[in-house]
Parts: C-alpha cells; structure tokens; sequence
C-alpha cells in the first residue's frame, strides 16, 4: 500500500475539501403536467417520464 512520502500542506488539504460542498437539488418542470420535478425520475404529480406513463397515480 502506497505510504505519503511528505505530508499534505493544510492549503492543499483545503483546496481539495473546497470541492466537496452540498447543493441544492435542482428541479425541472414536468412536460405533462407542470409540477416540479426532478431531473431525470418519474413525475410524482403524473406519473410519466419521458412523454409516457409508467406508473398510474390516482388523482
């Protein structure tokens, strides 16, 4: 297993956790039915991904 030959400066260490930040979840507008949604999941309101209905939901 490979072993530091130095250790990391804390500027390093910090440039890289920089990188590790939490963001919102971005959401899109539903085609059929104009609810939000997330990106590139079956609509909740609706029921369809991709202009055709996977899973039935009673209204």
């Amino acid at each position: 297993m490979g072993v530091p030959k130095r250790r990391q400066s804390k500027t390093r260490t910090a440039k890289r956790r920089a990188q590790q930040k939490i963001e919102a979840p971005s959401f899109i507008s539903c085609p059929q039915c104009h609810e939000p949604k997330m990106p590139h999941r079956v609509c909740p309101a609706c029921g369809y991904y991709k202009d055709k209905e996977v899973i039935a939901v009673s209204k």
